[in-house]
């Protein structure tokens, strides 16, 4: 039987670890450097050392940055959980100074981002202006895998039924409803309500293929077998606005997020009747007992009251 090599343990040291997770984490050691405003080549070094300290490669190098290696992959994993559980104790120890302080750091969906947050955010940091929040948007099922990794304290998004969200614990944030955007002069323009299959014979403007609404779009086509005619693809909803505008096709997008982008273009957005139009934006976190103070402070802000626009039912 193998016995603790107290020798290995004393030869780490927190800041690397937190060096290798971010290279491996942004793919490259510049980046990484940057990212924690240090030299590319002194976090070279470290690694280095930290390969030569467990005896194995833990990076392989090439000329698009840096991958990890299978035993990279599982340092990777232990890494993240050990730099967890000191975020954690450094929330429970703070309870204790006079004052919250602290970071955390959310991933949100673009719909959160574009709907909700700007307002939620900005009335919490005006009641504990001590804390930083670190906010990055990305899309749904990134957001649930950062949480799941320990790389965001919090996630924002559409969890539904993702496998990844099986394991991790979820609250009700809001409510958001989808429409179908289409050119003021369009032919569906003059209705009211559309069913979504209603909208096939036209050419859309779509999201990334992994993004919530995009799935959920293929799901309702693939249910009355047929196909959706994608001409574009974009990353925003301001870009679906335009492309939308100028002819490129018609798209869905939270019916929140249009009026607040109104005069993008001369569009008009349709209610959909479709039930799965309306759905829930969760708060997602390992484990809300467990989160540092700071965040448990936000996530009882972002647990919206009943008379908040957008409350879930």
């Amino acid at each position: 039987m193998n016995t603790p090599d107290r020798a290995f343990t004393r030869r780490l040291d927190l800041t690397t670890l937190q060096l290798f997770v971010a290279v491996c984490e942004r793919g490259s050691i510049g980046k990484a450097a940057e990212q924690e405003f240090m030299a590319p080549s002194a976090v070279s070094k470290r690694l280095s050392d930290l390969e030569a300290t467990v005896g194995t490669t833990l990076l392989t190098r090439h000329a698009r940055g840096a991958t990890p290696t299978p035993a990279g992959q599982s340092l990777l994993h232990h890494a993240r959980s050990v730099l967890f559980s000191l975020d954690k104790m450094q929330g429970e120890l703070s309870e204790y100074a006079d004052g919250v302080r602290g970071h955390v750091r959310v991933h949100a969906n673009i719909s959160a981002t574009v709907q909700f947050l700007p307002e939620d955010l900005g009335s919490f940091i005006r009641e504990h202006d001590a804390i930083k929040i670190d906010l990055e948007e990305h899309l749904s099922t990134e957001v649930l895998r950062a949480v799941q990794e320990g790389a965001a304290d919090l996630g924002i998004c559409h969890a539904g039924n993702d496998e990844r969200a099986h394991d991790l614990q979820t609250r009700p944030y809001r409510q958001d409803r989808l429409a179908l955007v289409v050119p003021a002069q369009h032919p569906l323009a003059d209705a009211d309500t559309i069913d979504f299959a209603d909208s096939l014979d036209w050419d859309h403007v779509g999201l990334h293929a992994n993004s919530s609404i995009y799935r959920a779009m293929h799901a309702a086509a693939t249910a009355t077998e047929r196909n959706i005619r994608l001409r574009i693809r974009v990353t925003g909803l301001d870009a679906m606005c335009r492309m939308i505008h100028n002819g490129l096709g018609i798209g869905l997008m939270p019916r929140r997020a249009f009026d607040l982008m109104r005069g993008v273009g001369d569009l008009k957005a349709i209610g959909l009747t479709d039930p799965w139009a309306l759905r829930r934006i969760d708060l997602v976190a390992r484990d809300f007992s467990s989160l540092p103070v700071s965040a448990r402070l936000l996530v009882d802000h972002l647990s919206t009251p009943a008379d908040r626009d957008g409350a879930p039912s």
